[in-house]
């Protein structure tokens, strides 16, 4: 069973979804750093090794919005999609391939913290215009200090649910990637729902 890395958080404005997530839990989340290609992002721990990643486009870059985690067309925040931690991410693509899911391929991303450090990973892209991604993407940190690592501020992680038309199609393909804790339900639409336990009380992201 792979390990929950971290859930992504996109909002449209990023200094203002930061500064509304604090106004709602009471905590405030750490700057990251800025990724190439115009997003950045803002960070809160989660325990267990897992943390929340708050990202939106970089208000220092301009320029057109990214198109990562849907941000080139969002219009309210999202609970956009979620990473699971793999220690070999090579063998684990090819692991789901077997299996009849193809997460994409693994590519290299970096980003520089505020304090000039480099973190360098590398995650799995699919091409997907879907807003919502259910299916988490696998990321490898090699060498790099985990940011959970850092001493982030925490909140705590009360729950993290999914719901699917297809409930039983999402379970198999969660399976491939070794994703099988996210508990599924049947609903209308693709979407996640995470419920953070925070000093202003139980906080919902979705």
């Amino acid at each position: 069973m792979s390990a929950l890395d971290h859930l992504v958080y996109a909002v449209p404005d990023l200094l203002k979804g930061v500064a509304d997530l604090v106004e709602r839990t009471g905590v405030a989340p750490v700057p990251g750093g800025a990724h190439p290609g115009g997003t950045a992002n803002y960070l809160l721990g989660l325990g267990e090794g897992a943390y929340l990643e708050v990202i939106g486009p970089d208000p220092d870059a301009g320029g057109e919005r990214p198109r990562a985690f849907g941000l080139e067309t969002l219009t309210a925040p999202a609970l956009a999609a979620w990473a699971v931690r793999t220690g070999d991410l090579d063998q684990a693509v090819r692991r789901a391939r077997a299996a009849g899911y193809d997460p994409g391929p693994a590519e290299p991303l970096s980003r520089r913290r505020p304090d000039g450090t480099l973190l360098e990973w590398r995650l799995t892209r699919r091409e997907d215009p879907a807003a919502v991604r259910p299916v988490p993407f696998l990321i490898d940190w090699g060498t790099t200090a985990h940011p959970a690592d850092s001493g982030l501020p925490e909140l705590s992680l009360v729950s993290f649910t999914a719901t699917h038309p297809d409930p039983g199609a999402l379970r198999r393909d969660l399976a491939t990637v070794g994703a099988t804790a996210l508990t599924v339900a049947r609903g209308d639409t693709v979407a996640l729902r995470a419920v953070l336990a925070t000093p202003r009380g139980e906080v919902v992201l979705e």
